[in-house]
């Protein structure tokens, strides 16, 4: 969430970063501001109520002291008329509280300067690209008709267990899945990121700390029972283990890494652009997570981004980065690189994985703190990203590693495997 005091000295500001994600917020924030003035002014005048009626107290307590009875119930009678004032007051400054962070709940993150300009995947900037793409024998098929064949995973059977979308792991494809989620969290760790292991739903307040709520509200699977919501990604819980907390600026920057299943709704997702493992309701994660000092966020995010190649390095799989334009990046963030892996057998590029900086907007919204050299809060910067998410690097690596006497598993995972052919 935008900080109002920031909106409001650097409006033009705002209104042409807003832009660039091809927004004219020019209304909103005007309206956000009015708003934040009236919150302002109904304040300070219950301020100015509360003080003269906390002087009143004193003064009757005076009078009855000296014996001044009658003027004391004068200046009682005046006292219960300024409470009724008060709580007036009290409820129009909290009404205008609640209208102004609802407003400010609307408006997404400011781009960094460096986001390029654009308005769909096409406008996004291809910064990075590495790896040969193999050249597949004659017959080389796509993995949804390669986990068929060689029975790894199964689809039909998802559907019907719960529905499309949440496939069955079976044999070595769930060794394979299970390969690939210890290799990841074994890489985030040796570079210093500590693991975790979170809840995998979540209440209201972890969903708008984050910034899922409400933005991709209709996007999270809700259990209305319990109020609480399957977690799209392990960004949501493990950031969420900051809310409302106070660091030292000595604690700074804080790792963490996590394995979760993550769930999403894909809502008007259709096409042969999610077949298979392309798109999914169900789907394994690890996340890799981090709380920076400001001065530090973008340094950090680069460091990321070298993580992250290095683990595409050593799977030898052919990829892509790309610096995300104001038209694709996500509601919260400042600045995104997308990594994506390129499919030999669908011939096409596959994401699998997003690393942000939000800089910030959710410290705001999670009210996370550190207190600064001088003795100062401050608000810290958060980052995230996939380190890596499955479906699609595993179907990059059956559909690349595929050879005609079977699938061949990346050196690098053939410890964590205990095989090296899928046949």
């Amino acid at each position: 969430m935008l900080q109002i005091a920031f909106i409001r000295e650097n409006q033009e500001k705002v209104i042409k970063a807003l832009a660039k994600r091809n927004i004219d917020a020019k209304s909103v924030v005007e309206e956000v501001v009015q708003l934040d003035e009236n919150r302002r002014a109904a304040q300070a005048e219950l301020d100015n109520v509360l003080s003269e009626s906390n002087k009143l107290s004193k003064d009757i307590g005076e009078l009855m002291k000296a014996g001044e009875k009658s003027k004391a119930a004068i200046l009682k009678e005046k006292t219960v008329s300024l409470k009724e004032k008060s709580k007036e007051l009290a409820e129009k400054a909290e009404a205008l509280a609640v209208e102004l962070t609802n407003k400010l709940y609307t408006l997404p993150n400011l781009p960094a300067d460096i986001v390029p300009e654009g308005k769909t995947p096409d406008d996004n900037l291809n910064v990075f690209e590495e790896g040969e793409i193999p050249v597949l024998h004659e017959g080389a098929q796509p993995h949804w008709d390669l986990v068929k064949k060689y029975d790894i995973i199964d689809f039909e059977l998802g559907v019907k267990i719960t529905g499309a979308g949440f496939p069955v792991y079976k044999g070595k494809g769930a060794r394979l899945q299970r390969a690939l989620i210890n290799y990841f969290l074994d890489k985030n760790t040796a570079a210093g990121y500590n693991e975790v292991q979170v809840p995998h739903l979540v209440n209201e307040a972890s969903g708008y700390g984050t910034g899922q709520l409400p933005d991709k509200e209709g996007q999270m699977y809700h259990s209305t029972i319990d109020d609480l919501y399957l977690i799209p990604t392990a960004e949501v819980p493990v950031t969420n283990l900051f809310r409302d907390v106070l660091l030292s600026e000595s604690e700074l920057p804080v790792l963490h890494t996590a394995y979760t299943p993550c769930f999403r709704r894909e809502a008007g997702s259709y096409g042969a652009h999610v077949r298979g493992l392309n798109r999914l309701h169900q789907f394994d994660k690890v996340e890799i997570v981090r709380i920076e000092h400001p001065d530090n966020s973008y340094k950090a995010l680069d460091g990321m981004v070298e993580h992250v190649k290095n683990i595409l390095q050593e799977l030898k799989l052919p990829y892509r980065v790309l610096r995300l334009c104001g038209g694709d990046m996500g509601f919260t963030s400042a600045l995104t690189y997308d990594f994506e892996v390129f499919s030999t057998a669908q011939d096409r590029w596959l994401e699998i994985s997003s690393v942000s900086n939000f800089e910030t907007f959710q410290a705001n919204r999670l009210k996370l703190r550190f207190k600064d050299k001088d003795g100062k809060n401050q608000l810290a910067h958060t980052l995230n990203g996939s380190s890596l998410a499955l479906p699609r690097v595993l179907a990059g690596i059956l559909e690349n590693y595929q050879t005609p006497e079977g699938i061949v598993i990346p050196e690098v995972l053939r410890p964590y495997c205990g095989f090296d052919i899928i046949d």
